[in-house]
């Protein structure tokens, strides 16, 4: 049996050193992502969200802008 005790030490300590490397690599996954492409910390926004009379109010602005547009359309031809 003092064989398998080495064995079960030996695997032990492999056991320790793997998840001593395995912590350094989540270490480093979790830096990587907390910074964005241009080098500076990644900043979750909150989505934004309109009201009904804010995305009412866009689309008759953009209504008007597609019927000023079809109008010089028109007058061109």
């Amino acid at each position: 049996m003092p064989n398998l005790d080495k064995v079960v030490r030996s695997l032990v300590s492999e056991q320790r050193t793997l998840q001593s490397k395995l912590n350094q690599v989540e270490s480093a996954i979790a830096a990587l992502r907390g910074v964005s492409q241009n080098g500076r910390s990644a900043v979750t926004r909150p989505k934004r969200v309109l009201s009904v009379a804010a995305r009412r109010r866009i689309a008759a602005a953009q209504r008007a802008r597609w019927a000023k547009y079809k109008q010089q359309k028109k007058a061109a031809a």
